[in-house]
Order: structure tokens, then sequence, then C-alpha cells
């Protein structure tokens, strides 16, 4: 069509008078054609792949490529040919096309995580790429949308705004099956030899994920929240995992702050940190981000416990003299544990003054003093609440019930702050 109607533009126009207007007779009349032919196609059920190249040749390849090509413009333009299919036909196709895609990229994307199910299941090892576990998952899905997107694109742009909105839908139910299947593996696949390979592999997944969203969706932040949800259930599961037996192996640890009543705490966190220290090579084929972020829950976690020790109610202190002497051991210790945790990429600055504050608690003697602490802490950590407060206070045990009190009615005060962005103290129960 194209090349018939530049031989009428280039050879025949030339030879008859301007009146007969040669150009748009063959143009209207081979447009009158086409547009005859594609109407009776357009009644039949097409197959998917039509249905794409029936919009492909209505909405781009005929206005774009033949109304709007070089030699053709200046002289189709301005006949008001118009579109070769009535408005609500084109509507129809673009409705079919939309739900097709739909179910595509929903088949494929299952698909996919069934494999990858499959590949965990039967105990295959992830790949290892520069020194980091590796799934593909993160990438066919990728791939699936992406094509998706650009196949709808190639029609119109509008219709590729119009797949961004189904493929909204599409992936974050994707990313929830996601979620569960891999909740599922973590529950029964605990015996396999390739399980914690195969959790980080996963956990690394998320990262590409991430990336892949934040770069190319350009969603709002509340869209790009839900998108990312099942991503940070899943990362979370994961670390659990990871740190589960870690976790079990620092119970007995902890419990010796108590058990000798605090009278070696410098050598027991020396053997907690000692303990940490053996098991982080484990981590280390998660990607950097993920160990940064593994680190400070494992921060948390020495924090917390060390907390739940201080809280337990054994310890009774009666003089000044023995409370600044826990206040020293507790710095040293906050100390240890802070070093420790950034020095290997922990970014938790905000449990630095968890535990020093708490020893300046202990030492303070003057209730006034140990009020205006409080209430700096209770800004600190918002989830700071009377429980744990009367679980600190009573290891002074020259505290009176009034002075107690007084110093607990600080915290009516504070009870007003927002909830923290960070649990620290609501992970802790107290009596």
């Amino acid at each position: 069509m194209k090349e018939d109607l530049e031989a009428v533009v280039e050879r025949l126009k030339p030879l008859f008078p301007a009146e007969f207007g040669v150009v748009a007779a063959y143009a209207e009349s081979y447009h009158q054609h086409f547009a005859a032919h594609l109407a009776a196609v357009a009644q039949f059920e097409l197959c998917e792949r039509d249905t794409y190249m029936l919009l492909l040749w209505v909405e781009n390849l005929y206005p774009n490529d033949i109304i709007n090509s070089p030699k053709l413009v200046g002289e189709l333009q301005g006949m008001g040919l118009g579109s070769l299919l009535p408005p609500r036909q084109i509507r129809l196709l673009e409705a079919t096309f939309l739900s097709s895609e739909a179910a595509n990229v929903r088949e494929l994307m299952d698909r996919a995580l069934e494999l990858e199910a499959r590949r965990w299941a039967e105990d295959v090892p992830p790949q290892r790429l520069d020194g980091h576990c590796h799934s593909e998952l993160a990438i066919d899905i990728i791939q699936i949308t992406s094509q998706a997107q650009a196949k709808a694109e190639s029609i119109t742009l509008d219709l590729g705004s119009q797949i961004k909105r189904v493929l909204l839908v599409e992936l974050p139910a994707f990313l929830r099956s996601y979620q569960r299947a891999f909740n599922e593996f973590l529950e029964r696949g605990k015996q396999l030899t390739n399980y914690r390979a195969n959790v980080i592999a996963n956990i690394n997944n998320c990262l590409s994920f991430r990336m892949s969203m934040e770069q190319n969706w350009q969603v709002p932040q509340d869209t790009l929240s839900l998108l990312l949800g099942p991503l940070g259930e899943l990362k979370s599961h994961g670390f659990d995992t990871l740190l589960q037996n870690l976790h079990e192996d620092l119970k007995p640890l902890f419990k010796r702050f108590t058990h000798t009543r605090w009278a070696a705490p410098v050598e027991t966190l020396e053997n907690i940190i000692a303990t940490v220290d053996t098991r982080l090579p484990e981590f280390s084929e998660l990607q950097g981000c993920f160990r940064e972020e593994l680190m400070e829950a494992l921060h948390l976690h020495l924090v917390k416990e060390y907390i739940i020790q201080l809280s337990k109610g054994r310890l009774v202190l009666k003089t000044a003299e023995q409370q600044q002497q826990l206040a020293g051991y507790i710095l040293a210790n906050a100390d240890t544990i802070q070093h420790f945790c950034t020095q290997h990429g922990s970014p938790a600055t905000w449990l630095q003054p968890a535990l020093p504050t708490l020893a300046e608690i202990i030492r303070l003697q003057d209730p006034s003093a140990i009020k205006i602490e409080v209430a700096t802490y209770a800004t600190c950590y918002p989830d700071f609440s009377k429980g744990h407060l009367s679980a600190i206070l009573a290891i002074k045990g020259n505290l009176s019930n009034s002075e107690v009190k007084r110093i607990r009615s600080i915290l009516d005060v504070s009870m007003g702050a927002q909830e923290p962005s960070r649990p620290l103290f609501s992970l802790i129960k107290v009596g």
C-alpha cells in the first residue's frame, strides 16, 4: 500500500491536472478497501496473535508508517482518512488484548514460580554469582512484565499505560504467591542440604525486584510499599530462619548474666560476641545491603536480650556504689556490642543510646535527675513503658515506693508520643 501510494505521488500525480485529485482518489480507495477487510476480520473470534497484529496495524503501522511516512505525509495528512476501524471496535479489541496479556503474564509467572519451587524441593543448589547465592526467578519475572509492557507500547503508548495498571494488579498477586511458596519451603525444607543457600538466594532476589520496581514503575510511594510488602515479609522470615540456630546458641549464654547475678558481665559478653563472630561467615553469600540488614537484626537481638536479662528482677542493689559498679559494667558491655556490630556493618545507630541510658538511670541517685533521663529515653524509644521502667528501677533497692511512683509518672506525659518506627521495648515482655 505504501509503495503504491508513493508511486502515485511520484509518477501519476505529475501526469494529471491538480483538480483531478489523483492522490486523494487512490488514497481513499485504498483506505476504504482496507477498512472494509479489517471490519470483516474484526467480526471473527480472533486468536491472541491476530488481535495484537490487528491493533498494531490499525493504531501504529497504518497511521505512523503510511499516513505519516516522509513521502506521503504532505499529501495525506489533510485528507481526514481517519481510522481503519471505528473507535468502539478498537476499544473492544484493546480490552481483549489486555485481558489476554494479563492471563499470559499470570500463567508465565506462575510457571516460573512452580519451576523455582520444584528446584528448592529437589534440593538443587542455587547458582553463585559474584560470591552471592543467586536465583533467576526475579530476572524471569522482570522479563515477563517488561515484555508485556513493551508489547502494549508497540501498539500505542496509551495502551502501554493501560497494561501497566493491569500489571500493578498481577504483580502484587504474584509476590504474595511467591511469599506463600517460600514460607512453605521454610517449614518443609529444613532437612535439605541446600536449605540455607536457597533461603539466602531468595532473600537476594528481593534486591532485583526492589530495584526494578523503583527504577521502572514510577508509582506513588504507597503503591510501591504495597508492591514491596510481600518481599519485606519474605526477607524478614528468611532472616528469622538464618538466625534461628544462632539465637538458640545465645540463649544459655545470656542467662549467665542472671545465673551469676552479674558477677562477671564482661566475660559473659565476650563469650556471646565470640559465638556471634564465629557464625558471621554463614551470611557472607547475602548481598551487601542484606548483610547490613541482617547485622542490624542481630544488633537488635543482642541489645534486646541484654535488656531482658537486666529486667528479670533477680538483681537488687541497695547501695549507690553497687549501682555505679553495675552501670560501669553495662556501659562497657554497651560499647563492646556497639563497636562489634558497627564494625561488621550494622547501620543501627538508633540502638546506640539504648543501654548507656539505662546504665545512667541505674547510676543516678537523685529522683529528679532520673525523671529527666527517663523522659529523654522515652522520646528515643516511645515503646518504653511503665512496666519496663519498673523492671529497671527494681534494681535500685534504695528507692522508696513514693520515689518510684514519681519517676514512673513522667511516662504519663510521654505516652502521647508516636508509635516507634522501629520496635525495641515492644519486643520485651515484662511481668
